[in-house]
């Protein structure tokens, strides 16, 4: 281990910004114990079905403020994105070039879990299994995707993004919500804030990359408007207090994102960009920068294969002859929330099967880019070269 670490610190540029690497990190853990608990499937009657704990506990909601961090996600991404884009044209990569290795990077992945799923979605329904239980498992594998599009369709923006100032898609937003909410307007119009929503974070990332939002002062306008807004929105104007999707409730946060949770991904920011300085100093160590490190490494594996780790642990219990508490069970009580806080390390080993088994769809082949006219193979990002990613 300790070799392990002393070759991730060497392989490190100086310049690497590994605050930001830990912001992604963090992202992902995020989601990742987020939706572990805020996502059950009941037992019944022979089949399994979908359940949300803030459905029968709304009182959990304040939950979501933790572990919703989408905003963290395309903030990072409008960083490194931008970032990206700059260095490859100071390569001479042309733009095709350059979002063409990043579409492959981000749907190579997406490919193969999609397969194996449907390969099991067939295997399943030959074996008699119930088709409700097929479907409501494979709606947890598909429903995350959304994110993907989305950052995908940003990602490709990246030209036109260094040069838009954030509050243009947040007066975008704001707008499609007077219409929606005060003036009854058609609820398809705020299909427009699925991109518009999370165009804010991912335009603030690329302001950061080009030199702006350093000033403590600013950061802190950020964290502390957002979060008034926020909680001003859910307090008079009717918006939900939970910053993920409830089942079976008429206005959903996230679906489609609304004012509400751009302003609480607004706070999210500025909470991510004060913390930079402190990540900075915490990572000088080689130990804690190792760690993150690992995680960015297989990020994209972590995401997509976490749901299917859950499935797995819930498979292999509904074996049981009786309803195992917090994993089949109808989360209604406290006693569901501690017994689920006890399956996580279950959920987190079988997460660490997936990602020996399929890490390296996400690693892939050498990239090809232009340098000075001629095409160059940059180098596969394992531990020990890990600086090379874009």
């Amino acid at each position: 281990m300790r070799d392990f670490v002393r070759r991730v610190e060497s392989s490190t540029p100086p310049d690497r910004d590994r605050a930001v690497d830990a912001l992604r990190a963090f992202a992902i853990v995020g989601v990742v114990l987020g939706h572990w608990l805020v996502t059950a499937l009941i037992k019944d009657s022979g089949t399994l079905r979908g359940a949300s704990p803030l459905t029968l506990m709304p009182h959990l909601a304040p939950i979501s403020w933790v572990f919703q961090t989408l905003a963290m996600f395309f903030l990072v991404g409008g960083m490194v994105g931008a970032r990206g884009y700059a260095s490859a044209q100071a390569r001479g990569t042309t733009y095709r070039e350059w979002v063409g290795a990043r579409m492959i990077r981000l749907f190579r992945p997406v490919a193969v879990v999609l397969l194996v799923w449907a390969a099991a979605a067939v295997a399943m329904l030959a074996a008699g299994v119930d088709e409700r239980t097929v479907r409501a498992l494979f709606k947890l594998v598909w429903s995350p995707l959304w994110f993907l599009l989305v950052f995908t369709a940003l990602t490709a923006m990246t030209p036109l993004v260094v040069k838009l100032h954030p509050l243009w898609p947040l007066a975008v937003v704001l707008h499609i919500d007077v219409i929606r909410f005060g003036l009854a307007g058609p609820a398809w119009l705020s299909s427009v804030n699925v991109v518009a929503s999370w165009l804010v974070p991912y335009c603030l990332g690329a302001a950061r990359s080009q030199g702006g939002l350093r000033s403590r002062a600013t950061r802190w306008s950020l964290l502390l408007g957002g979060a008034v807004t926020a909680a001003g929105l859910i307090r008079w104007a009717g918006y939900p207090a939970s910053m993920v999707g409830v089942p079976g409730t008429e206005i959903s946060n996230l679906d489609p994102p609304n004012l509400a949770a751009v302003t609480f991904g607004i706070a999210q920011c500025g909470a991510a960009l004060l913390l930079l300085g402190p990540l900075r100093r915490v990572l000088e160590r080689p130990a804690a920068w190792a760690a993150i490190a690992v995680v960015n490494l297989c990020a994209m594996t972590i995401f997509l294969w976490h749901q299917t780790a859950m499935m797995m642990v819930t498979a292999i219990g509904a074996s049981a002859s009786e309803a195992l508490p917090g994993l089949h069970t109808v989360p209604d009580g406290g006693g569901w929330v501690l017994a689920r806080l006890a399956w996580l390390p279950a959920f987190a080993v079988a997460l660490a099967v997936c990602v020996a088994a399929f890490h390296m769809h996400e690693r892939g082949r050498p990239a090809k880019t232009r340098e000075g006219g001629r095409i160059v193979l940059e180098g596969r990002p394992d531990p020990a070269n890990l600086a090379r990613r874009a």
